[in-house]
């Protein structure tokens, strides 16, 4: 084999080997999101086998997290990639940190929602929705940006979560309020509290991820900017 076409050989397998790590990202995306819906369908539902889904497939998601670390840093030593492939592998794998942070945060309010479910419900339960409307919405657009090397739907995250920032500010201002009018279902809105402040942080993550196809894509460092 000449030397010219031992390194196209190389240069396929590395490219094979990267694009099976962006499907597995993706579709450890996908099952993080599904985690998500259920979790919150669940309690605006009053479906408590959905947080109960929610909670049980979380697992698959941090198996499938180790499966592309381990992956991540086989790719890694095996071809020693430089500037935009080096780029291209790390950035990968802290995605697949940041997604499954997200599935966490769906366990999180999975749990805390079976709990509310268990007392007559809240009427406040339904303001949940907008707010996980927007959550949703900032991951579904960061993971698209992602899969399709978007850069400018990247860019555009950030201004998102802004106002998911705002909405989740405005509720928990607004739960606060009725713990101090109704005393006597305190722990069922601090539960609901946590839940809000869940799906911010999801917000949080889901913008970590586009910010992570900026520097792919660009090999720019938009963090803390």
């Amino acid at each position: 084999m000449s030397t010219e076409s031992g390194s196209n050989h190389i240069l396929s397998n590395f490219q094979d080997s990267l694009d099976q790590l962006r499907k597995d990202v993706l579709t450890m995306a996908s099952m993080a999101q599904l985690n998500l819906d259920h979790s919150v369908r669940g309690l605006l539902d009053r479906e408590g086998s959905m947080c109960k889904a929610a909670i049980a497939d979380d697992e698959d998601v941090d198996q499938l997290e180790k499966r592309i670390d381990e992956e991540g840093m086989r790719i890694l030593a095996l071809y020693n990639p430089v500037a935009t492939d080096l780029r291209a592998v790390v950035a990968t794998m802290k995605m697949a940190t940041n997604i499954e942070r997200i599935s966490d945060e769906a366990g999180n309010i999975a749990r805390r929602g079976r709990l509310v479910l268990k007392n007559p419900e809240l009427s406040e339960v339904n303001l949940l929705e907008p707010v996980y409307k927007l959550a949703s919405d900032i991951l579904n657009d960061s993971i698209r940006a992602f899969a399709e090397h978007d850069l400018e739907a990247a860019r555009g995250i950030d201004a998102k979560d802004d106002k998911l920032d705002n909405a989740h500010n405005d509720l928990i201002k607004h739960l606060r309020k009725r713990m101090e009018e109704d005393p006597s279902r305190l722990k069922d809105y601090l539960d609901f509290m946590f839940m809000v402040r869940s799906l911010e942080r999801v917000g949080d993550h889901a913008t970590n991820i586009a910010e992570d196809t900026i520097y792919i894509e660009s090999a720019e460092d938009v963090r803390h900017a």
